[in-house]
């Protein structure tokens, strides 16, 4: 079994960054070759790496006289590694470099160890090596396009939000009302030592002072409590189901929202979650099942109505698929898998799927537009054109926010996810 922790970590790196591959689907496979303590050091090197990745390739261009590519390009993110942890991490420099070094062997790139050793070597004594002159890509270690989007769209708060992404994101739990109060859970928190930085006034969502192994939650696997930032948890509250509602929650995956509708709502309610995909889907039912609710799930396309058994939707919570760059800094790699093509591609997708879903409401419904993304074109600029272009769509005020046009969360603020809502009425007399 391959278990030297900084290989792992550059095939992982590799496959995200050169292969296109998602974070959250490489990272976990191979957190099972390691044992106990070193799941979270591979986890904090990947993260790092795709967090500061064009600073260390800054780095490593300087400290090496020709690139690694072909079959040597794996060797290259190594380095990165390599770097990585011996700005940012309190491992003991000659513990990070060797260990890095015999990571060469088990990616079969053993012919390079010593050039992976001289990289390292020379940047150690750097000893505090600076970025200057860099272009912002480096600095603020984003892709220049997106930086170029949040300085048009946050021209006071760019920077702001670049250097949020760029933090790691508190654990904030949902606790399930049905099985007790926040009031008794929080107790069984102080109970065990963990601390809590704040409880949200809109939605009881509780903010961790710092994270904790979900095994140490009172109640996780008897349901009593769920992972859930404080921003997503903000969906179900401004739904606001009532008593005998017909809701949709459209694109449900993986089922945390669902979930926490039917924890709060009134009963009886009939809810439906649909998404695109089956083996997402399957996770929607594995949340029901952990916390004992149930809801109807189906896979469909929310842009088309061939799953819809003709019964209008007295609410509906639409969560379109969306750029993500709201949640970056729970998805560092969202930066390196995402291009400036999918924006336009991803509006278009939006409107259509609000276009169809829309005519699922009843008269006098309730639409919750939602986007884990901080872009103006995905959020604002939708609805306002959605209004715009269809008279019977009312937008209602928010009580979060002051905002004109719906509710744009940033990242971080009030340690939450970036996150939006839009909350549309659908008018009766049209």
């Amino acid at each position: 079994m391959n278990k030297n922790v900084r290989a792992l970590a550059a095939k992982c790196c590799f496959s995200v960054v050169d292969k296109g591959r998602s974070l959250g689907d490489e990272l976990p496979a191979l957190q099972e070759k390691v044992d106990g303590k070193d799941k979270a050091l591979l986890q904090e090197i990947c993260y790092g790496v795709l967090r500061y990745l064009p600073e260390l390739e800054h780095y490593t261009r300087q400290l090496i006289a020709k690139p690694l590519t072909g079959k040597q390009r794996v060797a290259h993110f190594l380095i990165l590694v390599g770097i990585y942890q011996l700005k940012y991490m309190r491992i003991p420099d000659h513990a990070a470099v060797a260990e890095t070094v015999n990571g060469a062997k088990p990616l079969k790139q053993f012919h390079l160890k010593n050039l992976i050793n001289g990289v390292l070597r020379n940047f150690q004594r750097q000893s505090s090596p600076v970025l200057n002159n860099a272009p912002d890509a480096i600095t603020f270690n984003h892709p220049s396009w997106f930086i170029k989007k949040i300085q048009a769209g946050y021209p006071e708060q760019w920077q702001q939000i670049l250097h949020a992404n760029m933090e790691k994101p508190p654990m904030w739990l949902r606790i399930n009302q049905q099985k007790q109060t926040v009031e008794n859970y929080l107790a069984r928190l102080s109970d065990l030592d963990i601390t809590v930085q704040h409880v949200d006034k809109y939605s009881d969502a509780v903010c961790l002072s710092s994270p904790v192994d979900v095994n140490k939650l009172p109640g996780f696997f008897d349901g009593d409590v769920s992972i859930q930032d404080g921003a997503a948890q903000q969906a179900a509250v401004l739904l606001s189901a009532q008593e005998q509602d017909n809701i949709l929650d459209c694109c449900a995956a993986p089922g945390g929202k669902t979930c926490h509708i039917l924890e709060i709502s009134p009963k009886p309610i009939d809810v439906t979650a649909i998404d695109i995909d089956q083996v997402r889907l399957d996770r929607v039912t594995e949340n029901l099942t952990r916390l004992s609710l149930k809801a109807k799930t189906l896979a469909g396309d929310a842009s088309k109505s061939d799953w819809w058994d003709g019964k209008l939707f007295d609410r509906i919570l639409l969560d379109v698929p969306c750029s993500g760059t709201g949640v970056i800094r729970r998805h560092p790699d969202i930066k390196w898998l995402r291009k400036a093509a999918d924006i336009d591609k991803l509006t278009i997708l939006q409107q259509q799927i609000l276009k169809n879903v829309w005519s699922l409401l009843k008269p006098g419904g309730t639409l919750l537009y939602a986007t884990c993304s901080i872009l103006p074109e995905e959020n604002r600029e939708q609805i306002q054109t959605f209004i715009d272009t269809n008279e019977d769509a009312q937008l209602q005020p928010i009580e979060q926010t002051t905002q004109d046009i719906g509710w744009q969360i940033l990242p971080n603020e009030q340690a939450m996810d970036g996150f939006y809502y839009a909350k549309l009425k659908k008018n009766n007399n049209t």
